[in-house]
């Protein structure tokens, strides 16, 4: 996909980090935003920057830790712009400590974010996506994932775990998608240390 322009793009953690600057480069390129976070106040600043900048963009509140929350973005998104070009699950949470002294709710919490939030986009997108491109129209998924899925830096126990799943599902998507498709791909991202607030995660917790 290399014309971006007027293609429609869903970014889920919009509110701030790396969705943010995706936010604002696909802005820049002529996209059409469909803007995802938890965080209203963040998300809001977001919008109204683009929107500002002249971008066609709409925000939702929404967990992708709930399904239904996703199930409801993708349902405005297509509503919204119609067929979705680019999916990029991104949003997602730090965790931290000695993995003994992780309790359940730590691992739910970052699971149910930086897991099962990008199993939910994959769920409710990529269907409507495939059936999308039996019409012509081409699309990408984005996972973030990060380099903590690739090694395993101590302290980091819980993130590691949902990063190194991401980064397998990520795969394997890209795998299943080649077996019914060459028009529909997907790529996981794996960055290194950005400042992009994501230890202050507890903030939104």
């Amino acid at each position: 996909m290399k014309d971006l322009n007027e293609k429609v793009a869903v970014i889920t953690g919009a509110g701030s980090g790396l969705g943010r600057e995706f936010a604002r480069l696909g802005a820049r390129e002529g996209m059409k935003l469909v803007l995802a976070d938890v965080q209203r106040e963040a998300l809001d600043a977001v919008v109204a920057e683009l929107q500002g900048g002249g971008a066609d963009v709409i925000g939702a509140v929404v967990d992708v830790a709930d399904s239904g929350q996703v199930a409801q973005l993708a349902d405005r998104a297509f509503q919204a712009f119609g067929p979705v070009h680019l999916l990029m699950n991104n949003a997602g949470v730090g965790g931290g400590g000695y993995l003994w002294e992780n309790t359940d709710k730590d691992w739910d919490w970052v699971l149910g974010v930086n897991l099962m939030g990008v199993v939910h986009g994959i769920q409710h997108f990529v269907p409507r996506m495939l059936e999308a491109n039996r019409h012509g129209t081409p699309g990408h998924i984005v996972n973030t994932a990060s380099m903590a899925g690739l090694l395993s830096p101590p302290n980091m126990g819980v993130y590691n775990v949902t990063k190194h799943a991401v980064v397998a599902l990520s795969e394997t998507l890209y795998q299943d998608l080649a077996l019914v498709t060459d028009q529909v791909t997907a790529s996981v991202l794996c960055s290194y240390f950005v400042p992009t607030g994501i230890h202050r995660s507890e903030r939104n917790r």
